[in-house]
């Protein structure tokens, strides 16, 4: 199979761990965290520094105020107050992201707040409400095929169908829960062969080992891992072997 691939490849960061620098000369678009579930304004200031050092999009990585629990702690919060949080974190992120005459690329939600809205129509509308409010020009990033990249696309905003290139999946697509064993890829091969799958047939292979379509349009690397560094390298590496283009939305 032959194409003209294109490919933007994603990481959280400024999250507080120390493999931001080695992953953001491989990345195309950077998630920063904006203070919520973790990270501060010196965090999101070095963070902003390094994407512009190495021409990676900047995005906003808003979540549910959680900083005990990294993000990752469900809440069932009423609208009015979702979207002023929302906003709360997208003008300050845009404000440090300004102050360097950056432009804020994308906004991808968090842990807890990215799983509920992909499986949650109303509060995945309440957040595109809140971004399309604070600025429609910015890029909505969500998991593949589900109700956040739905309801953005409703809402007027441009979407970025997101895959994960080291996480399993089910067969219905969703991702397999970080509770259950082997929900993670953990070796670079079988990292490498999931990612130029996504890329060049939009497939993935389930944990049961079936083929499943699937859209990737922009592909995660977390940021948190011991082998976050040796696989950004080795994804760009693979990608740029098979003649992929590496680039933000």
């Amino acid at each position: 199979m032959t194409g003209n691939w294109k490919i933007d490849i994603n990481c959280d960061m400024g999250e507080g761990m120390p493999y931001d620098k080695e992953i953001m000369p491989y990345i195309s678009s950077a998630n920063i965290a904006c203070g919520y579930h973790a990270g501060d304004e010196n965090t999101m200031r070095q963070t902003i520094i390094s994407a512009l050092e190495n021409k990676v999009a900047i995005g906003a990585h808003i979540s549910f105020p959680d900083k005990d629990g990294f993000g990752r702690t469900e809440m069932k919060l009423p609208a009015d107050k979702l979207h002023k949080i929302i906003l709360e974190q997208l003008i300050e992120i845009n404000n440090m992201a300004e102050s360097f005459g950056a432009v804020l690329h994308h906004v991808k939600p968090h842990g807890a707040l990215y799983n509920m809205s992909a499986r949650d129509a109303s509060l995945a509308k309440t957040i595109s409400r809140a971004v399309s409010t604070f600025n429609p020009a910015l890029i909505l990033f969500g998991l593949s095929g589900s109700h956040s990249v739905d309801e953005a696309s409703k809402a007027g905003l441009k979407t970025a169908s997101e895959a994960f290139a080291d996480r399993r999946y089910n067969d219905d697509g969703s991702l397999v829960s970080r509770t259950i064993s082997g929900s993670l890829v953990e070796d670079e091969i079988q990292l490498v062969q999931q990612v130029l799958q996504m890329v060049k047939y939009k497939s993935v292979t389930s944990i049961s080992g079936k083929t499943i379509p699937l859209l990737a349009e922009t592909i995660c690397i977390h940021g948190d891992g011991k082998q976050a560094g040796k696989f950004a390298r080795a994804i760009s590496s693979a990608i740029k072997k098979e003649n992929i283009r590496e680039a933000a939305i």
